[in-house]
C-alpha cells in the first residue's frame, strides 16, 4: 500500500507549520497549496461536534489549488469544546489568556475535522480527543501566553509545547490530533480513498 500512495501527490492547503510537520512523517511526497482565506462562519444551529469537519470541507471546497490526476487535497479545523461550548483560536492576548482560565482545571474536546478530495472522491471526517488540564495558576497563564504563540491554536494552546508538559494530566485519544492532525486516521483514510 505504500508503494501505491506514493504514487500519489497530496496537497496540503494549511499554513499551520505543525500540520506540515505531522503529514511530513507519512513519507509521501506533498507539497503547500498556497494560503488563501475563506468564510468560516457555519450554520448557528449546527451542532458542536459537525463543526470542525464542516469548515474543514468548506476550505476544501475554498481552496484555489484543485487537486489533478493522482493528487489528493488535504484540509483541516481544529475546535476546542470545553462546557458544550465551542473555543477557535484567540483573537488578542488577552482573550487567550482567558480561554487558559475557561480550561484550567477541566476536561474539554479537541476536536479536528479532515476532508481529503481526489479528482473522483471527497471524503470528511472528525476526530475526537478528550484533555485533561490540571489547575493552571495566572502565573502559568501568564507564562506561556508571554513565551510562546497562542494566537495560531485553537483553545489558545499547543499540547506539544510547555504548557503541555506541565498542564495536561492526561488525554483520550488521539495526542496528534490535539497537536492538530489525526494522522493516524487520516492514513486510514487516505488508503480507502485510493481503493
Amino acid at each position: 500500500m505504500m508503494d501505491r500512495l506514493k504514487e500519489f501527490r497530496l496537497i496540503l492547503a494549511s499554513q499551520s507549520l505543525r500540520r506540515r510537520e505531522l503529514i511530513g512523517r507519512l513519507d509521501i511526497p506533498f507539497e503547500i497549496a498556497e494560503d488563501f482565506s475563506f468564510d468560516e462562519s457555519y450554520p448557528p444551529d449546527m451542532p458542536a461536534d459537525g463543526v470542525a469537519g464542516f469548515l474543514a470541507g468548506k476550505k476544501s471546497d475554498a481552496c484555489p489549488r484543485k487537486p489533478g490526476d493522482r493528487e489528493i487535497l488535504i484540509t483541516a479545523d481544529t475546535m476546542v469544546k470545553c462546557q458544550n461550548r465551542l473555543i477557535g483560536k484567540p483573537e488578542d492576548m488577552q482573550d487567550a489568556k482567558e480561554m487558559l482560565r475557561k480550561l484550567s482545571g477541566r476536561k474539554h474536546e479537541v476536536i479536528t475535522g479532515v476532508c481529503i478530495r481526489s479528482t473522483v472522491r471527497k471524503k470528511i471526517f472528525s476526530v475526537f480527543t478528550n484533555v485533561f488540564f490540571a489547575d493552571l495558576s495566572p502565573g502559568d497563564i501568564e507564562y506561556y501566553v508571554e513565551n510562546y504563540r497562542p494566537l495560531d491554536k485553537a483553545g489558545a494552546y499547543g499540547i506539544q509545547e510547555w504548557i503541555g508538559y506541565t498542564g495536561v494530566e492526561r488525554i483520550e485519544g488521539s495526542y496528534y490530533n490535539v497537536m492538530g492532525l489525526p494522522v493516524s486516521r487520516l492514513w486510514k483514510e487516505l488508503k480507502s480513498l485510493i481503493d
